[in-house]
């Protein structure tokens, strides 16, 4: 499995009287859909009652890692290999960011000019990799790990963590579809060198690209689940 430690199996996991990998992410995914799609959107985006879900589905990672002996280190939170991450990284973000150029520059819609420099921007930058942090955290070192425990590296757990990945965007159309083809790329790099910071910087970095090339009415103000609607 090269720099990814070959996660638990199911046989094992049944033996130790752990919920099945699928059961594990259907809960996570679940919390995040009820915190995001209809208790955030109906309390307010600064109600703390939006907390309760996500907590919980915190909660369950952490006692999945414990209980089958994962480290910070496995799950992705290192820097050793934050060179290889970046490279694996760095040209299909490099592809991405001239297509959306293009696709901006077609439909009149860049905004790149719009980019500014200051400790105001560095601060909206730095909490920005750190929501990155929080989204491929889960996404990644619990999401994919549990996926890979049920069909190894490759293909399918490969798109079956986008996928996951853009459920939580729905009903969202085109944030969908850019959210599940960072999936592809940020799965694909974390089987290979499991680095969350390094996703982290790529998740945030494609955004500010996202959003100051493509026509921002597409994006639906960046809003998903009950909240799109609103």
């Amino acid at each position: 499995m090269g720099e990814v430690k070959k996660t638990e199996t199911v046989a094992a996991r049944r033996r130790r009287g752990l919920a099945s990998p699928l059961t594990e992410i259907s809960l996570v995914v679940l919390c995040v859909l009820l915190a995001e799609g209809a208790v955030l959107p109906l309390s307010g985006r600064t109600s703390l009652v939006g907390l309760v879900p996500v907590c919980a589905a915190f909660a369950l990672m952490l006692r999945s890692h414990r209980a089958c002996g994962e480290s910070a280190r496995e799950v992705g939170w290192r820097i050793d290999n934050l060179g290889r991450a970046l490279a694996l990284l760095l040209p299909p973000m490099v592809a991405a960011t001239l297509f959306l150029i293009l696709v901006g520059w077609l439909c009149g819609s860049l905004r790149l000019g719009n980019l500014r420099t200051g400790w105001a921007t560095a601060s909206t930058y730095f909490w920005m990799f750190l929501w990155g942090l929080v989204q491929q955290y889960p996404l990644q070192g619990f999401i994919n790990r549990r996926a890979q425990s049920l069909w190894g590296r490759g293909a399918r757990s490969t798109v079956f963590t986008a996928s996951a990945f853009a459920l939580l965007h729905l009903p969202n159309p085109w944030l969908t579809l850019a959210t599940f083809c960072g999936g592809l790329l940020w799965a694909w790099a974390y089987q290979r060198a499991p680095n969350l910071i390094a996703l982290a910087l790529s998740h945030s970095l494609m955004t500010v690209i996202l959003v100051t090339t493509v026509p921002y009415s597409s994006l639906g103000g960046m809003r998903v689940g009950y909240g799109y609607f609103l």
